[in-house]
């Protein structure tokens, strides 16, 4: 299935797209050198607290319990070949119960809201902060209740979250930056001067802030340089995909998105966010095939994992319902095989991707391809939700004029 558009309308949309990210690089250049060395301080603690034992505790409520899943799993299952896992937990559940049962001294809490904050995730970063934690409140109004508060950097909660995402990303890099110099516990006796980052006597950080806080402003400033790739090479592609999702969906269609790790995260964002907009907006049917464990679990130990997403496609695709594949490498196999399965069914195929597009885009499996050419993948994922969010707000427009 191919898909085509009214040239001068995606033009149009096109120009809006552009802006939307250009808009987003704005805020990104105002907030990240301006915060990079208190980031790179927090993140010194981070390192601190993790050599002594510590666990990151992620909480969220409503569309940032998405967060706190991304944020735990690129801790505990880095990308960057050789660093190790860290303990990290997502605690959404049921934040203020859970984290006061299971908060320690040495803990971590990272708390995540909307623009205009959460009262629920407040009282829970101040409990945490209590019990001896360092607490993140990335949350708005919560500020006053822990250790490092961002005032939120756009009133726009789609533009919130992004900032938000590159704020923990880069502090998920830089802290292995300091656990590789400050890290104690390993008798290494006359050979110690070739691993001092494993020796016994930790090691003087206080010159690596500068270095870390640099580090910190020079990867929000990759991403801008990637949206502004996406505004010349992309916008009318973004906006092709928008058509093909508001056509098949006025007619009745559902959105299916899938996507592995990181990318799953970003599968669940986008249908809650389509479903249960957070800003005024239709309700646009999605759901997310990484959403629910139960059905991965089963799926996975009785089949393989190559058939996760490919299961529930025959179970539940229809001809004129629309398969969304988010993936950095745009290589995993049970991407492709969902992709596959779509196209029999009918489905449009959308693929958001990285690097060069991988598989997906040499094998033609969507209909419509969105490239973030980079082999960075916190960057990837960065400019991922800014083109997500901004293809939200064109479906957005595109029932508007309906």
């Amino acid at each position: 299935m191919r898909v085509s558009t009214n040239e001068p309308d995606v033009t149009i949309l096109a120009d809006i797209v552009s802006r939307q990210l250009r808009e987003r690089n704005r805020i990104s250049r105002g907030l990240f050198p301006a915060e990079a060395e208190r980031l790179a301080v927090a993140c010194r603690e981070m390192a601190d607290r993790f050599g002594r034992g510590g666990r990151l505790l992620a909480i969220g409520r409503g569309p940032h319990v998405t967060d706190a899943q991304h944020v735990a799993v690129a801790f505990v299952h880095p990308v960057i070949v050789g660093k190790r896992a860290l303990p990290a937990l997502d605690l959404s559940d049921a934040p203020a119960a859970l984290v006061s049962a299971l908060v320690r001294a040495d803990d971590i809490v990272m708390g995540f809201a909307p623009p205009a904050g959460d009262p629920e995730i407040a009282a829970a970063l101040k409990d945490a902060g209590a019990r001896g934690a360092q607490t993140f409140a990335l949350s708005g109004s919560s500020g006053n209740c822990a250790s490092y508060a961002l005032a939120s950097p756009a009133s726009d909660p789609f533009v919130h979250q992004e900032m938000i995402e590159i704020l923990y990303h880069t502090l998920w890099e830089t802290v292995h930056v300091y656990l590789e110099h400050h890290e104690a516990g390993h008798d290494l006796g006359a050979t110690s001067f070739l691993y001092t980052y494993l020796g016994n006597t930790p090691q003087d950080t206080s010159q690596l802030v500068l270095d870390v806080a640099a580090s910190i402003s020079s990867k929000a400033a990759t991403a801008e340089r990637l949206r502004d790739d996406a505004c010349r090479t992309d916008a009318s592609t973004i906006a092709s995909a928008a058509f093909a999702i508001h056509e098949r969906v006025a007619a009745g269609g559902m959105m299916w998105l899938f996507g592995n790790g990181g990318s799953a995260t970003d599968a669940n964002d986008w249908a809650l966010d389509l479903a249960m907009p957070p800003k005024p907006g239709p309700s646009i049917p999605a759901v997310s095939l990484a959403a629910d464990p139960a059905t991965l679990t089963a799926i996975a130990n009785d089949i393989g994992c190559d058939a996760i997403f490919l299961r529930q496609l025959i179970v539940h695709g229809r001809p004129g319902d629309v398969a969304v594949a988010i993936s950095t490498s745009g290589g995993s196999a049970n991407m492709l095989a969902a992709l596959k399965e779509a196209r029999k069914r009918g489905m449009v195929t959308i693929a958001l991707l990285g690097y060069d597009g991988g598989d997906v885009a040499r094998r033609d499996l969507a209909d419509v391809a969105i490239v973030v050419r980079s082999d960075d993948i916190p960057r990837i994922q960065e400019v991922q939700a800014s083109i997500y969010h901004v293809l939200i707000d064109a479906l957005h427009l595109l029932h508007a004029k309906a």
